[in-house]
């Protein structure tokens, strides 16, 4: 089998990928999209001899029959039973070493993570010194919101009666 450096690179792959796109997750067990996406990230399926059916098809196969993820020694099982489908020409133990290869020491890919910007009406709409009226009230002069101040009347309950203009006077007649 592989070198005792290129499992633990393994087993490292396996935990990245385990942990993708979950806060929860621990990284001992992984889920059929996670296998699904480390599959593809690391070039397991080339869409000939190894498709993404038959990484879903591994997958169920290795896991228990009322469990929803696999742990590492599925993991190694699955690469196993993928491993001569995606190198016909090689035998069983070269095959796993490759599938190994390919995975060992590889993280997820974020592709197209989608970035924020503000063009044409956005930007105009964004820019509060072009705000009039009542509007304009709810921010201050550089343009940072003045949060519940600015959009309410904040009434002075300091008073003996409610909304008396003068309070703390008596005294100064």
């Amino acid at each position: 089998m592989a070198g005792s450096a290129e499992m633990a690179s393994l087993e490292e792959s396996f935990r990245k990928f385990a942990i993708y796109g979950d806060t929860k997750a621990t990284g001992q067990e992984m889920n059929g999209k996670n296998w699904a996406k480390l599959c593809k990230d690391c070039k397991v399926t080339d869409g000939k001899s190894v498709t993404s059916t038959d990484v879903d098809i591994v997958f169920s196969k290795v896991k228990g029959k009322t469990a929803r993820v696999i742990n590492y020694e599925e993991f190694k099982k699955a690469l196993e039973e993928l491993a001569p489908k995606r190198f016909k020409d090689k035998s069983k133990e070269e095959a796993y070493e490759a599938i190994c290869q390919l995975v060992a020491g590889k993280e997820p890919i974020n592709v197209g993570v989608t970035k924020a910007k503000t063009v044409g009406a956005v930007e105009r709409l964004t820019d509060t010194s072009k705000y009039t009226g009542s509007h304009k009230e709810r921010f201050d002069e550089s343009g940072k919101g003045k949060g519940k101040s600015g959009r309410e009347n904040i009434v002075d309950t300091s008073g003996y009666v409610s909304a008396y203009k003068n309070a703390g006077t008596y005294d100064a007649k």
